[in-house]
Order: C-alpha cells, then sequence, then structure tokens
C-alpha cells in the first residue's frame, strides 16, 4: 500500500514539476476512495464529431498503467488510478496534463486527434491546452 502511494505521490510530483514543495491535500487519498488505487472522476459524454471534440480521450490499449490526469491551472485531480486494458477515460475540462507510467499503452485523443503512440514501456507525458 505504501509503495502504490509513493508511486502516485512520484506521478504527481512529476506532472507538477516540483519534488519536495507539494500540499499534501492534492496527493493524499480521501477516506472512502479505496486507499487512492482508483482515485478517477471523468466525465462521461459520448463522442463528438472533430469540430466538437472533446478535449481528451485516453484508452488503455496495451497493459495496465498507472495515470493521473490533472487540471493544470489548480491541480486538481480527476483521475490518478491504474487503468486496465480496454478502460477509456473521457474529460471536458481544460486545461490538462496527463502522464502515464507506460505511455506506450496508451491511445491518446486530443480534440479529435488521435496522437502518435509512445514506445512501449517508456513514460508518458501530455497537455492538453484550452482551446481557443
Amino acid at each position: 500500500m505504501g509503495l502504490l502511494v509513493a508511486g502516485g505521490l512520484s506521478l504527481v510530483n512529476a506532472v507538477s514539476g516540483d519534488s519536495d514543495n507539494h500540499d499534501p491535500a492534492t496527493v493524499s487519498p480521501s477516506p472512502g476512495d479505496g486507499g487512492g488505487q482508483n482515485r478517477s472522476a471523468p466525465s462521461r459524454s459520448p463522442s463528438s464529431s472533430a469540430s466538437g471534440a472533446l478535449p481528451l480521450v485516453i484508452r488503455v490499449t496495451g497493459p495496465a498503467t498507472n495515470v493521473v490526469v490533472r487540471v493544470a491551472t489548480t491541480g486538481e485531480i480527476l483521475t490518478q488510478a491504474l487503468l486496465s486494458t480496454g478502460d477509456t477515460r473521457k474529460y471536458e475540462q481544460t486545461p490538462l496534463q496527463v502522464v502515464a507510467t507506460n505511455g506506450g499503452a496508451l491511445e491518446v485523443m486530443i480534440y479529435g486527434r488521435k496522437w502518435p503512440p509512445k514506445p512501449s514501456g517508456s513514460r508518458g507525458q501530455w497537455f492538453v491546452s484550452a482551446k481557443k
């Protein structure tokens, strides 16, 4: 359990860019969330056309991987979870920072555009800006 929390902290720190000065409230699991193992609150909107595409859709196409999605401006964590093969998450908020321990396991769509896959086993990072 401690290793899982430490791994989650490392992912959040990687996204935020600071390793020592973090607000523990943003990364600590809250009571009743399963110990932080599957902290997720993505929107569940249906797919849209490219012109009205969601800011972010991620789908796990490879092995299970840890994923952290947070709102870049507020630090609010939308997802901090081990996502399994076949899992799909959709997000309407922006701007977003996304980090996956195995970026090669994800298919990432940003505003309807499919991003090239990351090398299997390597850390993946994406940034979703607010649409102008």
